[in-house]
């Protein structure tokens, strides 16, 4: 096994001492007590760049938080997940590591093992209405959120206050409303892994199962027997083609397609008739399906279609395009079910034994049942709620910036959640008293010295692992959703030790979505970068997220960063039936635009003839 930094020799980058403040105490690597020590340099931390392509914003953490309580509780307190209880977390320069905390005693294991068959056995079976139950819950938790009022300080209650004998102060409903907007963000998270958990276990258990009767079958052979499977993370880019077909139908697609800002194709549209009837469809499509997030949806920068209508437009204006060269933009539903349904009859009829076949039947069945939630959920929890989420926070923001204690709306996002609270309080009792709030002379300062340890995170290269590599990596989600394995680890060791990266010719990764293509590179970071792909170019990035979609329809193939079978990448590059391999782990730190690439899709690796 390769070895990998101990964490508590990574000294902190010049400048940034005193960082640590920034992030939650419990988040920190210790040296002043002996036994957690121990247990961090014993134990194998992988950077979690799947969920975090760049350092955490303090008060961004709060997602981090809410998945580290919510994962681990149903791993490990309610559904008693037989061989891992939950997932710890630490922060190095504000890059979150994370370890599955496995039951090492296999005594522990054979007791958790009825608890788990009895609790995860019931949802399994009651898998349709619980679900039906779950979206009628997320629905009402954003109604809620959406519902929710951020009062202003006035310079004098209202009249009411005393007529009424209301009691009641804005100073508390202020306060009040900051601590429900938390736990609303807190419960939405709550139900987010209500589900996930047994949705990639029902995948690990088939996985498990097949594997064990064809020993050399590869991951993505299983994965492609699950595939062709609609969902509705794909909806939004689906309202996307409506509305470009629709542009095309009504002879507009010339005034839709004439700019790339929407400030300026809005009000020509609307000066035409037919632009005011596709524009009454496009706001149609906008609640729900335009609060998709630009990005992953756990950073504050990642705004919604909603917020930065010139993506959507981006979008609407590729689908035109193709349309107009007569392309088809649908995703090749027909051909991958025929491909799944071919894999799955094959490998069936070489099953021997007919209780083996049963259970192969039951398997695939309980897998394909609870396929659409492990997608349908991030578009529920980190795109609609969480789009919604970060500008009421922007509403709170604007009181502490009227108040003087930050100057920038967007400045909220370098203070931990509970300093925005304690800001509050102290704007709150200044207001009440007449003062000057005390964080007028504080934040500020602390706000721009902040400002600058985030640029040099930024600039450090944080290590894909750290601590002690195990000498078999079998925790499951590990492999299947983050793509680290004993192979990767190797991988990714053997490309950093490579003082001149561009000496490397292969990378090796997941092989994600089979294939083979070779063509150009296009490095995207950003949906704002997205937006420069050119037609049959290879997109290789961090990681993916549903709000490039429209990407996938000009692209022969992607990379990523990080990622494993089951990540976002791998699913949609199967769904449009085009190479990806994931979990390089460097692909975007050696991989150059420009650069001419071979994707094998079937084997994970990337040829880079430069």
């Amino acid at each position: 096994m390769p070895t990998f930094p101990n964490p508590h020799d990574i000294k902190a980058i010049p400048g940034t001492e005193g960082w640590e403040r920034m992030y939650p105490y419990q988040y920190q690597f210790v040296t002043d007590d002996p036994e957690r020590k121990a247990y961090e340099e014993q134990t194998f931390w992988f950077y979690d760049g799947l969920h975090y392509p760049e350092p955490l914003y303090p008060f961004d953490t709060i997602w981090d938080e809410a998945w580290f309580l919510a994962l681990s509780q149903y791993n490990n307190r309610i559904f008693q997940v037989p061989p891992v209880r939950g997932v710890d977390h630490r922060i190095i320069n504000g890059y979150v590591y994370i370890s599955p905390v496995p039951v090492k005693n296999p005594a522990d294991i054979e007791a958790r093992a009825p608890h788990f068959m009895e609790r995860a056995g019931y949802y399994y079976k009651n898998w349709d209405a619980l679900e039906e139950k779950w979206k009628q819950k997320m629905k009402n938790t954003i109604a809620e959120l959406q519902g929710l009022s951020i009062p202003t300080l006035p310079e004098m209650e209202d009249l009411r206050v005393v007529t009424e004998g209301l009691g009641e102060s804005k100073g508390f409903h202020l306060i009040k409303a900051y601590d429900d907007l938390i736990n609303l963000g807190i419960k939405c998270w709550q139900y987010h892994f209500e589900f996930l958990n047994l949705g990639y276990a029902a995948y690990v258990f088939f996985l498990d199962f097949v594997q064990k009767q064809f020993p050399s079958i590869p991951v993505q052979r299983v994965t492609q027997m699950i595939s062709g499977i609609d969902v509705i993370m794909y909806q939004s880019d689906e309202e996307l083609k409506k509305l470009a077909r629709k542009a095309i139908e009504l002879g507009i697609e010339q005034a839709v397609t004439f700019s790339q800002e929407w400030s300026e194709v809005e009000p020509a549209l609307k000066k035409l008739p037919k632009g005011k009837e596709w524009l009454a469809a496009l706001d149609k499509a906008r609640d729900p399906w335009f609060y998709i997030s630009t990005g992953t949806g756990w950073y504050h920068h990642d705004r919604c279609w909603n917020d930065a209508m010139n993506v959507p437009l981006s979008g609407i204006a590729t689908y035109i395009g193709k349309l107009k060269q007569g392309a088809n933009i649908e995703r090749p539903m027909d051909q991958v079910r025929a491909e799944r349904d071919r894999i799955v009859k094959e490998y069936r009829a070489l099953i021997e034994r007919e209780e083996d076949r049963k259970t192969f039947d039951e398997l695939l069945g309980t897998a394909k049942t609870v396929f659409p939630y492990v997608e349908n959920h991030l578009f529920y929890v980190e795109h609609w709620f969480h789009s919604i989420f970060w500008n009421k926070v922007r509403e709170v923001a604007a009181i502490l910036k009227e108040h003087g204690l930050i100057a920038d709306i967007e400045d909220v996002w370098y203070l931990r959640r509970d300093e925005v609270k304690s800001a509050l309080w102290d704007v709150v009792t200044a207001w009440a008293t007449g003062t000057t709030p005390r964080g007028t002379k504080t934040w500020p300062k602390e706000i721009t010295w902040r400002k600058g340890v985030m640029q040099k995170f930024r600039e450090w290269h944080a290590p894909p692992a750290i601590g002690t590599a195990p000498e078999v990596i079998q925790e499951p989600f590990t492999i299947v959703l983050w793509g680290v394995t004993n192979k990767s680890l190797a991988d990714w060791a053997a490309v950093q030790q490579v003082k001149d990266p561009s000496t490397i010719s292969v990378l090796n990764g997941f092989a994600g979505s089979p294939g083979v293509i070779e063509g150009r590179a296009r490095v995207c970071r950003t949906v704002d970068e997205v937006r420069q792909l050119e037609e049959g170019e290879i997109l290789v990035a961090p990681t993916t997220s549903p709000s490039w979609a429209p990407a996938f329809a000009k692209i022969k193939a992607c990379v990523t960063d990080v990622g494993g079978v089951m990540s976002h990448a791998a699913i949609v590059c199967r769904e449009y039936g085009m190479p990806a391999v994931v979990g390089t782990g460097h692909a975007t730190k050696v991989i150059k635009t420009g650069m001419l690439l071979r994707v094998d899709g079937s084997t994970g690796a990337v040829n880079i003839a430069r």
